[in-house]
């Protein structure tokens, strides 16, 4: 019983360390998951509160899974344990049965799992806190019980702290497709389907069936062509098809005309400022950082656009109040939001490859990031 308690134990505060850690890195992802739930299950007054709740919720994650692992303060963190399982479990067996929302958003962008296994490995954890709360009183704890609140509080304050870095800044891990290194243009290509064809044809005579590979057939006898006709095929598949990462991203113009290959796929650099929303966008950082950044880009002959969620109406009003001189363009701001986390954000590209990400506050002079990446 004490080595299934210790595992039980490390397990338990290992996924709780890294479940929270993944979501503390990337607060706005978390937001926008909480953001989903509030949304299918009609609380879309809820919506300001998605972000002090993902911040406390990947700083209680963290928290839990430390005490646990180490026995600090058991009576309270295998108490917060088990209430967290006895909430989520539940849920995400709703979540599992009536689908509200592709993923449960449990590992952040880090680990993409399906609901059914999210709510079977809800069930595991569950058992495993349940186990830990009648067994917590045999825990003794690693850590002396006169500083153990001081190391609490210390676990807390380093997950608050990064959950807020991350948020005025980016994550410090980038576990989404557009991050940097990352070949965009191959991101958005599918895999296709692979089968082997097998050709049916049935004798005119006897009517025996007889099967040939789609490669490898006698159709070049005639004596054969006469007697044998063709019936049906089979597929056997030896290669599921893989959707792409990025799938159904496009960039548009007021016409409808499509310019993502005109700017993803350009063989020269490419700087792209996404503000998926024109209305909660930082207006200083245009007239500061990015009108100055695309007038020093454009002497060097390196493009700069715009892609915003907004409709058409609010672009032309918010680029003749700032008299932007860039081209502005329509994309899905879902899809934007997965670009980077900032509005706006500054992303640098060549070739379909990512080169480099800053958030809006951190947006450099372009001296800077010529002298970084382009010599």
């Amino acid at each position: 019983m004490k080595i299934l308690l210790w595992i039980s134990r490390v397990i338990f505060g290992l996924v709780f360390i890294f479940s929270g850690f993944v979501k503390a890195i990337d607060p706005l992802g978390s937001t926008y998951k909480f953001q989903d739930y509030f949304l299918s299950f009609g609380l879309e007054w809820m919506f300001p509160f998605a972000l002090p709740l993902a911040i406390i919720m990947s700083t209680l994650e963290i928290l839990i899974g430390v005490n646990i692992l180490l026995g600090i303060k058991m009576r309270l963190s295998a108490l917060g344990g088990l209430l967290f399982m006895l909430f989520f479990t539940p849920l995400t067996l709703y979540v599992a049965i009536f689908d509200p929302v592709p993923d449960c958003g449990c590992f952040g962008d880090a680990l993409i799992i399906s609901n059914w296994e999210t709510f079977y490995k809800n069930i595991v954890f569950l058992a495993a806190a349940i186990f830990i709360f009648i067994k917590r009183k045999e825990i003794k704890p690693l850590w002396s019980e006169r500083n153990d609140w001081y190391l609490s509080g210390v676990v807390a304050l380093i997950g608050i702290i990064i959950s807020v870095y991350c948020l005025r800044n980016l994550p410090i891990i980038d576990f989404r497709p557009w991050k940097i290194g990352n070949n965009v243009l191959e991101l958005m290509t599918p895999e296709p389907e692979e089968a082997d064809i097998f050709l049916i044809f049935q004798n005119q005579q006897t009517g025996e069936l007889a099967e040939y590979p789609a490669t490898d057939y006698p159709w070049d006898d005639e004596e054969w062509s006469q007697l044998w006709k063709f019936k049906d095929q089979r597929r056997v598949v030896t290669k599921a098809y893989v959707p792409a990462p990025i799938d159904d991203f496009h960039i548009q113009d007021e016409y409808g005309d499509d310019y993502t290959d005109s700017y993803i796929a350009n063989p020269d650099y490419q700087f792209i400022i996404v503000a998926y929303d024109l209305l909660a966008t930082s207006k200083k950082d245009f007239e500061k950082r990015i009108t100055p950044l695309a007038v020093a880009a454009e002497e060097y002959g390196i493009s700069l656009v715009v892609l915003s969620g907004s409709t058409f109406d609010l672009i032309d009003a918010f680029r003749h109040e700032l008299q932007t001189p860039y081209n502005f363009y329509q994309a899905d701001g879902v899809k934007l939001k997965t670009i980077i986390r900032s509005n706006p954000g500054l992303v640098l590209m060549k070739d379909g490859v990512v080169l480099g990400k800053w958030a809006h506050r951190n947006i450099p002079d372009f001296e800077t990031i010529r002298k970084k990446y382009m010599e």
